[in-house]
């Protein structure tokens, strides 16, 4: 299913599919790459990274409706978006391979700048349900080129997660926490866009969330906290209402605001 909110122009962006990110032999792993038309010769733009939660091994995560229609929403609002698929499962987490997929697909898109209309140093990462821990490596080093992040409906401490804690040790699950990122301060962390969803139905999802708000107030982090009261997991594409709408605008909205497209106030 696509996403329930759209905006001018998502028909007319150019998208080139397929593309191989990382040399890694699964052939499930490549990456589309969705640009405006309007785009001036030499222009680079700012680039929004779509990261998906965990998919049965094999799947083309990117070829979701969700995603071609999130990757239209970026390009359409200005900026470039980026899909890709990675090896996250949706039982066995498998998160060093995803972090490292995550990883081989920035350093693509910034490695081939030019060639994708990018400007390499202006990046968002926004990631869905169960890859929020693949934000951990950001928020952990903090690269000047990630200039915000974005998390929907996502496990933001895996600590107490019976699924997680099954198949990762102790230390892995502190290194894909993002609420054991924010260390005692919040200095160079990028600021970040978290969407809830009131009536989240995966266990211990907003438990997670709700613990990443607290520290993240705590350690004064600049963090946008929205709610949907009545969105389910995923709202993006099952809550078609004007709650879900005004969370999709705020999120496109914080993403152009961090990324120089829109002017901020």
């Amino acid at each position: 299913m696509p996403v329930v909110y759209s905006v001018p122009g998502m028909d007319r962006v150019a998208v080139r599919r397929d593309l191989k990110y990382t040399r890694a032999a699964e052939p499930q792993l490549l990456m589309d790459v969705y640009t405006p038309r309007s785009r001036g010769r030499g222009e680079g733009r700012p680039a929004v990274v779509f990261i998906h939660g965990g998919v049965p091994p094999g799947s083309r995560a990117k070829e979701m409706a969700v995603f071609k229609s999130w990757g239209r929403l970026a390009a359409a609002s200005g900026m470039v978006g980026v899909t890709f698929t990675h090896r996250l499962g949706p039982t066995a987490p498998r998160l060093s391979d995803a972090a490292a997929d995550v990883a081989a697909a920035v350093g693509h898109v910034r490695a081939n700048a030019a060639a994708l209309g990018v400007d390499k140093d202006r990046l968002c990462l926004v990631a869905f349900s169960a890859g929020g821990p693949l934000l951990s490596a950001a928020m952990r080093e903090r690269p000047a080129y990630v200039r915000c992040l974005v998390a929907f409906y996502a496990y933001l401490d895996v600590r107490h997660s019976e699924s997680h804690r099954a198949h990762e040790t102790a230390e892995a699950l502190e290194r894909f926490s993002p609420v054991a990122q924010l260390a005692d301060n919040s200095a160079g962390l990028a600021p970040l866009y978290v969407a809830r969803a009131g009536l989240d139905e995966v266990p211990g999802m907003n438990d997670s969330i709700d613990r990443f708000t607290r520290e993240a107030l705590a350690a004064n982090a600049a963090v946008t906290v929205v709610n949907h009261p009545r969105g389910v997991h995923a709202f993006d594409i099952f809550t078609d209402d004007d709650r879900s709408w005004e969370i999709i605008r705020g999120a496109l909205a914080f993403m152009q605001t961090h990324l120089g497209v829109a002017a901020s106030r």
